[in-house]
């Protein structure tokens, strides 16, 4: 008789292949990402109360919300970084987006409002890059079209609010070259092709295009590769906010740096943000549905939160009131954990709907105001965002007051 070892390691093992995370595919097992999991896997560390509570002495103000419920959660080297400011020294952020939808959705705008915080906060400058080349490789986008939803993009990533004076936008296709580059090269010398594979999954059919497009997103982690910013200080410190699932492009970056005599770029990374149905399915430009755009009307999101988000309440007043909701499971509660400011309220939300005394429709019209409010915010933003701001934002040039 075969013995139940080996069923529940096979068992495991299927579990294990059900959660797949890289930068082009995020799926769920059964119960969801398991981010315990991840963060063993990717070799990063978790973020604790301690650096919390850091931040918030170094900067002055409060941690943000994001951070102070768990949604940045885990990183790579941020204690370095903030050795590094509490010395008086600077360091710069990096983040980026590609670029392959006309307007952005709410999960896309997490990182950049993150970033936002982190700029207004520590004071430093940030590179953001739109890397139309890694859309024109891996969808079916002209050169055009990626260049062209590059720039719609920038407008939306503007109207978060950087601060001009210490923000440089550049896209792949319009700034790759000279100094950039060069560290390209150095980085791509580095990386054997069977690492590549091993890092980033790629298999025979892949066209060369794939496998050489990750030093692109490198190389913006080594200030050497804006001269036109931080000419001579080759050593400057680079903190990059993203979600976890781009961790493989900078632990490549994290292997090589010391080899061509950079430091290794620090890394602060998101958990996920859930689709309107739920964890276990992923936002898509193919189904509007699950995602709520910055372009939508109220009308839009009031249908959109009320028709698809996954409710962890009841399926009957009568039962919800005796047994409350599933607050593990509930899009609505997931989504107002990363757009409501107010952490008193949003506990006490949280403590009336798992006792039944708040219902689903109650629960979803409170998000369905708070995301009506911030995307009207946003269209106001966007709206004062002209060509010629983005020419400003993008233009290569000095920023002179980037540390003041």
């Amino acid at each position: 008789m075969a013995s139940a070892a080996p069923e529940a390691e096979k068992k495991e093992e299927r579990e294990e292949q059900e959660q797949v995370v890289n930068p082009w595919e995020v799926s769920a097992g059964k119960g969801g990402i398991d981010y315990d999991k991840l963060v063993d896997q990717f070799g990063c560390q978790r973020l604790d109360a301690t650096i919390i509570d850091r931040i918030g002495r170094l900067t002055g103000r409060p941690p943000h919300r994001f951070l102070r419920r768990g949604l940045f959660f885990a990183h790579r080297d941020l204690n370095e970084i903030l050795d590094v400011y509490e010395k008086g020294e600077k360091f710069y952020l990096y983040t980026g987006r590609g670029p392959s939808s006309e307007a952005l959705h709410l999960g896309h705008l997490v990182p950049f409002m993150f970033t936002k915080y982190l700029q207004d906060a520590f004071k430093v400058p940030l590179v953001i890059q739109l890397t139309d080349d890694e859309k024109f490789l891996w969808k079916n986008l002209t050169v055009e079209e990626s260049k062209r939803l590059a720039r719609e993009n920038a407008k939306d990533i503007i109207a978060c609010g950087f601060d001009i004076e210490r923000t440089f936008i550049f896209s792949d296709f319009g700034f790759v070259g000279g100094a950039f580059y060069e560290n390209m090269v150095k980085v791509a010398r580095c990386v054997t092709y069977n690492k590549v594979v091993g890092i980033f999954g790629f298999t025979p059919e892949d066209h060369i295009g794939k496998s050489s497009f990750p030093p692109v997103q490198a190389v913006p982690s080594f200030p050497s590769s804006f001269p036109h910013l931080f000419s001579g200080n080759d050593q400057l410190r680079c903190l990059i906010p993203c979600a976890i699932d781009q961790d493989p492009y900078f632990r490549m970056t994290r292997d090589v740096a010391p080899r061509i005599g950079y430091q290794k770029p620090s890394l602060i990374e998101s958990r996920f943000f859930p689709a309107l149905q739920g964890e276990n399915t992923k936002m898509s430009a193919s189904d509007p549905n699950s995602a709520i755009y910055v372009t939508d009307t109220n009308k839009e999101i009031k249908t959109k939160v009320n028709k698809y988000a996954f409710s962890g309440g009841q399926d009957s007043e009568e039962k919800h009131r005796k047994l409350g909701a599933n607050l593990e499971v509930d899009v609505p509660i997931k989504w107002l954990n990363f757009f409501l400011e107010d952490d008193d309220e949003l506990e006490n939300i949280k403590k009336e709907y798992k006792e039944g005394k708040l219902l689903t429709g109650e629960v979803k019209q409170i998000l369905i105001t708070v995301l009506s409010e911030m995307v009207e915010r946003h269209k106001i933003a966007r709206a004062l965002v002209t060509e010629k701001m983005v020419d400003a934002y993008m233009a290569r040039r000095p920023l002179p007051n980037m540390f003041g």
